[in-house]
């Protein structure tokens, strides 16, 4: 039993870590959404992505999830019209990160939801080693 609680705990801290990797990749983007190239026509921010791959614990046997990167999203800028910033080609146009807030809420909420429920499985397997503490005092 302990080696299933082990492993449990094992694989849900590998959850939160991994979670909270996307969870900051996430904040990157949302802080640089509208963070634009500094001379004109020059690209601005790209958003980030994070890939997941699981790794087997030799120890435990059991997969675990990690990043196996964290990439740029090669979509293309959108180009908003604003002749007073010193991004603006000839035109007046300046490109702007391809920061979507509704696709980035989207994968916070995920992630924020994925967090907890392996937060919950630590608390639980916590529980069921107080209880078998408890019953073997008893």
């Amino acid at each position: 039993m302990t080696d299933s609680i082990s492993s449990a705990l094992k694989i849900a801290a590998s959850g939160l870590e991994a979670q909270s990797e996307r969870m900051r990749v996430v904040t990157e983007n949302v802080a640089n959404a509208r963070s634009t190239g500094e001379t004109p026509g020059s690209d601005p921010y790209r958003r980030k992505t994070v890939s997941f791959t699981s790794e087997m614990d030799r120890l435990t046997g059991a997969d675990l999830v990690r990043i196996k990167s964290v990439d740029t999203d090669g979509s293309d800028f959108k180009m908003e019209l604003d002749p007073g910033n010193p991004a603006a080609d000839k035109d007046g146009y300046v490109k702007m990160p391809n920061v979507s807030m509704l696709v980035e809420m989207a994968d916070m909420r995920e992630a924020n939801r994925s967090y907890e429920a392996n937060l919950q499985v630590i608390k639980q397997a916590r529980e069921l080693i107080n209880l078998t503490i408890d019953l073997m005092r008893g």
